[in-house]
């Protein structure tokens, strides 16, 4: 279980900014605590520009946890997970978000802001930060993500 003493890494586009801005207003309200690597306005960003600080911040163990952000949310995905200790997960349902955590030790979730509602989202990123991974048989399916071939 997430302990609200630690800090969220929150980035994102345009494409996810108002999504961003929503949750970390309400999550914030209920005690979360967030370093937010932007983008601060609805104006066009390169997503990779905010993704790349975040994802290797989260790599190097600086945050726990991070939250990340686009229309699709496959672009910020995709630039996150090139980094080693990173396991990003785009998630469009409660499900996904739940299994991806128990069986697949995920540390950032990806969230498409064009295409799901705020209020799921909301709950999606709460079940994301309290659902505790599973080990066992996923464990060495976990370990091998990060080697190369």
């Amino acid at each position: 279980m997430f302990d609200k003493q630690n800090i969220i890494a929150i980035g994102c586009d345009h494409g996810g900014f108002e999504m961003k801005n929503y949750l970390v207003k309400t999550l914030t309200d209920q005690g979360f605590q967030w370093f937010d690597f932007g983008t601060f306005s609805s104006e066009s960003v390169d997503y990779p520009d905010i993704i790349h600080p975040l994802a290797k911040a989260v790599s190097d163990g600086k945050y726990q946890f991070g939250i990340i952000l686009c229309g699709s949310g496959n672009g910020v995905q995709m630039v996150a997970n090139k980094y080693p200790n990173v396991r990003a997960a785009l998630c469009w349902d409660t499900e996904q978000t739940e299994l991806t955590r128990k069986h697949n030790n995920a540390n950032v979730l990806s969230l498409p802001g064009r295409f799901i509602p705020f209020e799921k989202a909301e709950e999606m990123v709460k079940l994301f930060l309290n659902t505790e991974f599973e080990g066992g048989r996923h464990t060495l399916r976990v370990d091998k993500i990060s080697k190369t071939l």
